[in-house]
């Protein structure tokens, strides 16, 4: 342990987030789900061992057949050669095909996986991670782990495999050079130890700086629009530029080390060649080795530095996924949301906080504090409050997407109370402030109110919204948008988010400034259709006083 410590301290090594036995375990959960493709790829590989030392065996009697040294045709010597060709061939495209296709789907599989797991963990009203580093996350090193433990690990069997199988020949050819490179693996391994510590640091150093420059990238489209009209595109330009910059620095560091390391063991594999090259020259002048016997001499012992050389290049693969394996691991840190078939009470219903309080950090204190309030059921409330008064934590907490620190927030109806979860999300209809639809259709962002919802019903509820423009537009409910809306006004996407809320059909309606891009008589003829059937539980977040006057009761919060 003393000389582990003085060896990262020599390196300037960090400690790493997670034990390596944890990673593994990490890994072995993951590989799990991609068994088919790894298992094929060994089968492969190993099959591409036999081939390999059968070509040198045919190489070796083909050339003895022809100097005469053994019996035999030649025809049938060459016509064994070019089958085993055909045979690698054959194996090569096999290969491919697995990767191509299988290799694709393992990939899906396991975004898919991470990205179920953020949606259903917990969300502490602050991201630990930008948008565009776990996008960097969810893609480039998704594909670091899926090509390790499909391709990479199954390779490595093969390639040991190979080593082996040329080891053992060499040994029957002649055992003094075989134990001559036994003994050097253990130096390999110790430098190798020396290498991981070190490139896995650095590597991590790189995939950070890389998930950085992507999500500058990312929100620099995103809001293009503003950075435009605040004429800051060159500001924009120079802040790419700087976390480039940053980014190319830890790349030359990395590679630095990387060739520098690279050329000691290249050196190393040269002299080792030459040494046998040398000793198989002396062994066939003496006469003690044929032309045959020394062509496959020096096959084996390429046979046997190739493997050696891939192994090596195996231990960057290992730091690589080392990295890819603590990113993905740090995006299920969250713990997981109370799961469960979500519990659908009878209507109306309503809320009621009981001396509710909440603080993001100890730094800000509370946002909420000691807030009790009954949002009975079949009501319509404004809430109110100026900006920072804690409105937006209000919803997140009746939306159950965070916790109260202290009170209690329950959803009733006439027979029974809960105390609010997850689960209980299903009794709610949320129209988020702002520009909240999705790139596709309109029938697409309708769908996913609802996603067996009928024509009719989609007409309906575009028609309770205020939005029979739509009917309008030459493809209808067909119409294209490009990302959050793009193609409609701001009070047309309004109306048709209201329009998918409104296909959700629960018991509690919350809306968040969801009419702020509406006109007065837009904004009044809507409240009118939405509050008309006085069965619902309806929460305003507002400013608007044409609001406020449609409402039963007002809750005004006040900053602490």
């Amino acid at each position: 342990m003393r000389l582990t410590a003085k060896i990262k301290s020599l390196f300037r090594i960090p400690d790493s987030r997670y034990t390596t036995r944890e990673i593994f375990w990490w890994l072995w959960r993951a590989w799990r789900g991609n068994r088919l493709q790894a298992v094929l790829n060994a089968a492969v590989g190993l099959l591409g061992v036999a081939v390999s030392l059968a070509s040198v065996w045919a190489v070796q009697h083909a050339i003895d057949v022809a100097s005469h040294v053994t019996s035999g045709s030649i025809y049938w010597a060459v016509a064994l050669m070019g089958a085993l060709i055909l045979c690698d061939f054959a194996l090569s495209i096999a290969s491919i095909w697995i990767r191509n296709i299988l290799g694709i789907k393992a990939q899906n599989r396991m975004q898919q996986s991470l990205l179920d797991r953020i949606l259903r963990s917990e969300w502490r009203g602050r991201e630990s991670h930008h948008s565009g580093d776990v996008l960097n996350r969810l893609e480039f090193d998704v594909t670091n782990v899926v090509s390790f433990l499909t391709e990479v690990i199954p390779n490595a069997l093969s390639t040991l495999a190979l080593f082996l199988g040329a080891f053992c020949y060499l040994l029957l050819v002649d055992w003094r050079l075989a134990i001559i490179i036994v003994v050097m693996i253990p130096v390999f391994v110790l430098f190798s130890k020396v290498y991981v510590w070190k490139m896995r640091s650095l590597t991590r150093e790189v995939r950070n700086s890389d998930s950085k420059v992507q999500s500058v990238l990312q929100e620099t489209i995103q809001h293009r629009m503003l950075i435009k009209t605040l004429e800051s595109d060159g500001a924009a330009v120079d802040r790419l530029e700087g976390t480039q910059s940053e980014l190319r620095s830890k790349v030359v560091r990395r590679t630095k080390f990387s060739v520098f390391s690279n050329l000691i063991l290249n050196l190393g594999f040269s002299a080792g060649y030459l040494v046998a090259f040398m000793w198989a020259a002396v062994r066939m002048s003496v006469g003690t080795l044929t032309f045959g016997g020394m062509t496959a001499f020096l096959q084996l012992v390429n046979k046997i530095q190739s493997p050696a050389r891939q192994l090596t290049k195996l231990v960057p693969s290992f730091v690589s996924v080392f990295t890819a394996a603590e990113r993905l691991m740090e995006l299920g840190e969250n713990p997981l949301e109370e799961q469960g078939e979500p519990i659908e009470l009878e209507t109306p219903c309503g809320i009621r906080l009981d001396h509710v309080s909440y603080a993001y950090d100890d730094v800000d204190g509370n946002v909420l504090k000691d807030l009790s309030f009954d949002f009975y059921p079949g009501s319509c409330t404004a809430v109110l409050g100026e900006t920072g008064s804690g409105k937006t934590t209000l919803v997140r907490m009746i939306l159950a997407l965070l916790r109260p620190q202290g009170g209690r927030v329950e959803i009733y109806n006439r027979h029974k109370a809960y105390e609010l979860t997850p689960r209980l999300r299903a009794n709610f209809v949320y129209v988020p402030q702002g520009n909240m639809l999705m790139s596709g259709s309109i029938r697409e962002n309708l769908l996913l109110g609802k996603a067996d919802a009928t024509v009719e019903e989609m007409e309906k509820a575009l028609r309770t919204s205020c939005a029979d423009f739509v009917f309008d537009l030459p493809q209808g409910l067909d119409t294209l948008c490009s990302e959050q809306g793009g193609g409609l006004s701001e009070g047309q996407a309004q109306r048709i988010s209201i329009a998918r809320s409104l296909l959700r059909n629960r018991g509690i309606m919350l809306f968040d400034e969801a009419t702020s891009a509406l006109d007065p008589e837009t904004e009044r003829q809507l409240l009118r259709n939405i509050l008309s059937g006085h069965d619902k539980t309806i929460i305003f977040i507002t400013h608007r006083p044409a609001v406020i006057e449609y409402c039963d009761q007002t809750l005004t919060i006040e900053k602490v």
